[in-house]
This record gives structure tokens, sequence and C-alpha cells, in this order.
């Protein structure tokens, strides 16, 4: 018996240097506050130029809300669509229209739709620092996505300088 806690406990402490060594901290880089308020209401006021009404979200890296702003007269739903759109993009690292072209023609791959916030809507778009995602716009209101996908952009191109840095 004695032989057998012994083995074990032989065996316990010949794997703790891996864990010892193992990384505890990690660094994620992510769009600051300042930047998603910029780039949204840089969406928000190029939208209006065009005389839409829209709700525009801006998450953080990891999924968090940053910013909404929700115009005038625009319609409650596009708080929601907004979000939608923005996690879309976020996770997908790809425009929400595109992901959603991509997943409508592959009829295997439409149960991805019924997670939590997933949306086939164009108007999302994510915001990257060289290859990184760092955050995603979500605009929603304007009369069909690509007008939407463009005050996103918009928002982007605003803060393009600071997240080359």
């Amino acid at each position: 018996m004695k032989l057998g806690k012994l083995t074990a406990l032989a065996a316990m402490l010949a794997i703790l240097p891996g864990f010892a060594g193992a990384q505890a901290v990690l660094n994620v880089r992510t769009l600051s506050y300042n930047a998603a308020h910029e780039a949204a209401t840089t969406a928000l006021e190029t939208c209006r130029e065009s005389g839409y009404t829209v709700t525009v979200t801006v998450l953080d890296r990891l999924g968090r809300t940053k910013v909404v702003l929700h115009d005038d007269n625009a319609n409650p739903h596009t708080i929601e669509n907004s979000l939608r759109k923005a996690y879309t993009s976020l996770t997908s690292r790809t425009p929400s229209g595109e992901y959603g072209k991509r997943v409508t023609a592959n009829p295997s791959s439409v149960g991805v739709l019924s997670l939590d916030k997933i949306t086939t809507l164009e108007g999302g778009l994510p915001i990257f620092a060289g290859k990184d995602v760092v955050g995603a716009i979500g605009v929603s209101g304007a009369p069909g996505g690509d007008k939407d996908a463009a005050c996103g952009q918009a928002g982007i191109d605003r803060i393009a300088k600071g997240l080359s840095e």
C-alpha cells in the first residue's frame, strides 16, 4: 500500500513542473472606450447625413458592449439588431452580411443560426488592429444592410490611424 501511495505522489510531482510554467495571465488587445465612442459617433453622424435614423453598437474583443448610440426616432428593434450584427462579425471575424451568405449557402451549417446573438443580416463589421480582431461595430436602421455597413465602415475609417499603433 505504501508503494502505491509513493508511486502516485511521484507521478503528481512529475507533472507539477508543467503546470508551474503555464501562462497565468493573458494580454488581450481590445478596443478602447474612446475609440469605440468615436467610431460609433462617426457612424451615427454618417447615417444622419444620409437621412437615416439608426442604432450603433460597438463591442470590445471579448464581446462586451462598449457603446450604444440609439438615435432619436430609431425603431426599438434596432438596438438588438445592431448588437447581433456586431456580435456576429466579432465572432466570425467577417462582416455579418458575408457570414450570412456563407451560412445560408450551406444547408448543413444553418444550425449556427440558433446560437444567441447570431444574425445573417448585413451591417456588422469586425474591427482589426493588424491581424487581431479588437472589436466590432453594428449598425441597424438604414433602409438596407449595405447602407448600415457603409455607416459602420465610416466609423472604422475614423479610428483607423489608432488601430495601426
